[in-house]
């Protein structure tokens, strides 16, 4: 961790500089969490609401955290463990299973009036939709957040090599959906 985040995290542990560096945090991270949450749920709305969830943790918790990881990562790891806790509570309370859940929302993006993509992006994100929820992770951090395997390992707390042979089987099995459909 270098100097001026060691500083920065210091003033958002301060209750004298918390609000004004929190509200700095917001503004530099908010809108890398939300596309890294909305490539997981989705949904405009649905992202939203698990963005303002991850910020909330993250101003709950700050002082709790030790440093050991890149602010950055702490924030990724809790907004992706905020996305995945939110996809399970909504497949519960529809009483379907995560896949039919991944279906669904496949299916509603055809209507969303937020997705600005096309037929080929709509095809692939169905063809991420097939994949299981770790290789999807993988393959939305590397493919959409251009974020680096050291990146990404500290996140999800997985080695490279374990990261970079999850990237490549997710790339084939999309390569095979979009094939085939």
């Amino acid at each position: 961790m270098n100097n001026s985040e060691e500083q920065f995290i210091a003033r958002l542990q301060d209750d004298k500089t918390a609000r004004e560096a929190f509200s700095e945090l917001v503004n530099n991270y908010q809108q890398r969490l939300y596309w890294h949450i909305r490539n997981m749920v989705k949904d405009h709305d649905d992202a939203d609401d698990v963005l303002q969830n991850t910020f909330l943790k993250v101003y709950r918790n700050i002082k709790k955290f030790k440093g050991d990881s890149k602010l950055y990562s702490w924030m990724y790891r809790i907004a992706t463990n905020e996305a995945i806790t939110f996809l399970n509570h909504k497949a519960r309370r529809l009483k379907i299973s995560s896949e039919e859940l991944q279906e669904k929302i496949i299916d509603n993006l055809e209507s969303d009036v937020y997705f600005e993509g096309d037929e080929i992006q709509l095809k692939l994100q169905k063809a991420i939709a097939t994949l299981p929820e770790k290789q999807q992770q993988v393959f939305n951090m590397k493919y959409f957040q251009e974020l680096k395997y050291r990146e990404i390992s500290e996140i999800l707390e997985t080695s490279e090599g374990a990261l970079k042979a999850s990237y490549h089987i997710a790339v084939k099995k999309i390569e095979e959906f979009l094939k085939t459909n």
